[in-house]
């Protein structure tokens, strides 16, 4: 094992907030200073610390994605419409695959296995093949089942589902919502990267408390809570700066703050603490403080989202996979196909499609130079000419005008004839840690 090695595999082995510095790292490994800054600077970079102002570096909770790509027994009932006829206990189980039996059953036995689920029939000798190899049963057409096929279910707890479908609508409806997880797999919620035991004041304390805080945490803002813990306020270093050590916290706070649920979008807490200029917003559950999300958390968020790879496609994914581009200074050039998918109901390409594809390549305009967390606060757009289907366009998104928290961008497509078809302005912010 390599030095380097040696120091990650040390500061994966510390408690969640442990201080970590170069010096301390070095004395104790036995490591020169320059080795123990890169593998901390690797460990910042992977997620498993964080440097935090006027703390310095800690050891923190790795952000993972939350494994929702796979599908629940329970939830495929729900998804069919189903019933189930047997083997409760087993319905909070997993599905590692579904097959369809359409075969004899000797050439059936090869694809069942141990958290499958099996498609079939009325075939009572496929159904308790399948429940004697540890694989669960979902009957269609609305069919029933022996009782020894019931009692067989709930003796393995392997779910007998019955539903009114046919074979392949059930293949297609369990397909689809595997499909929609892979989406929201990538969809990262404020619950996921919040602080779930965050410091915070309440209504009646003094401004001493709160500078007392500040020394111990080096935070320099605290959600306000009253006596039900329920969210009435914030409070910054600013607010208590010229203030006396006796003043009540609920005389200088800031009331009716702007708060988010865990189940909000970290985008949508990003486009909300850009727009309103906050660093801090407190988390709530029925207005009752659950945690804090910070402008750090959001950013490292959405640097780890855009890493991470996408297994679904989204309705932007099937339309810009059909163009290419190329990027230059204060730019990108975009040329490619209009698609079925882009249609109306006229045959020509929606204008809902074009300003989907203008926003986003206009977006990914912004994100050329490095920049992830864009939240878009205006999009204006206006077409001269309809676009019919497969005619070849070129869209070209050019950044107007760049400051350290604003970003214009002017979009326009061409046809294969150079005309001009559309010209839209986007206005955005960024969203940064400082």
């Amino acid at each position: 094992m390599s030095k380097h090695e040696e120091i990650i595999k040390h500061i994966l082995s510390l408690e969640i907030g442990t201080k970590i510095s170069v010096r301390g790292i070095g004395n104790r490994l036995g490591v020169s200073e320059g080795t123990a800054y890169r593998a901390i600077k690797e460990c910042e970079a992977i997620g498993i610390v964080n440097t935090v102002p006027r703390v310095g570096t800690i050891r923190v909770e790795k952000l993972e994605k939350k494994n929702i790509d796979r599908i629940s027994f329970k939830e495929i009932v729900n998804i069919v419409d189903g019933t189930l006829l047997g083997g409760k206990e087993g319905e909070e189980n997993f599905l590692e695959k579904f097959v369809i039996g359409a075969m004899e059953l000797e050439a059936m036995i090869k694809y069942i296995s141990p958290g499958a689920l099996l498609i079939v029939g009325n075939r009572e000798a496929a159904q308790k093949m399948a429940l004697e190899n540890e694989c669960a049963v979902l009957i269609t057409g609305g069919s029933d089942c022996s009782e020894e096929i019931k009692e067989l279910a709930d003796k393995n707890k392997l779910p007998l589902i019955s539903c009114a479908y046919d074979t392949f609508t059930v293949a297609s409806m369990i397909n689809k919502a595997i499909y929609e997880n892979n989406i929201k797999k990538d969809i990262v919620l404020v619950e996921d990267v919040m602080a779930k035991k965050p410091w915070y004041v309440k209504v009646m304390d003094k401004v001493k408390t709160v500078r007392q805080l500040v020394e111990e945490t080096g935070h320099e803002r605290y959600p306000v809570i009253d006596d039900e813990g329920k969210v009435v306020g914030v409070v910054s270093l600013t607010h208590i700066r010229h203030n006396d050590d006796e003043d009540l916290v609920g005389t200088i706070m800031i009331k009716e703050p702007i708060v988010l649920t865990p189940k909000s979008t970290v985008a949508y807490a990003a486009h909300v603490m850009a727009w309103e200029g906050i660093k801090i917003c407190p988390v709530v559950h029925k207005k009752k403080l659950v945690g804090v999300i910070t402008r750090e958390d959001v950013i490292k968020a959405l640097q780890i989202v855009v890493r991470q790879p996408h297994m679904g496609e989204t309705m932007d994914d099937l339309i810009l996979k059909n163009f290419e581009f190329e990027s230059n200074k204060n730019g990108v050039h975009f040329w490619g196909e209009i698609v079925p998918e882009m249609l109306d109901s006229i045959g020509t390409a929606s204008w809902n499609a074009l300003n989907m594809l203008l926003s986003t390549m206009g977006t990914m305009a912004l994100r050329q130079d490095g920049t992830t967390n864009v939240a878009i606060d205006n999009f204006t757009s206006y077409f001269t000419k309809p676009v019919q289907i497969e005619r070849l366009i070129d869209v070209y998104a050019e950044v107007i005008d760049r400051s350290r928290y604003n970003s214009k961008v002017e979009v326009t497509m061409y046809n294969q004839n150079k005309e001009l078809m559309a010209k839209a302005l986007l206005s955005a912010k960024v969203l940064r840690k400082r």
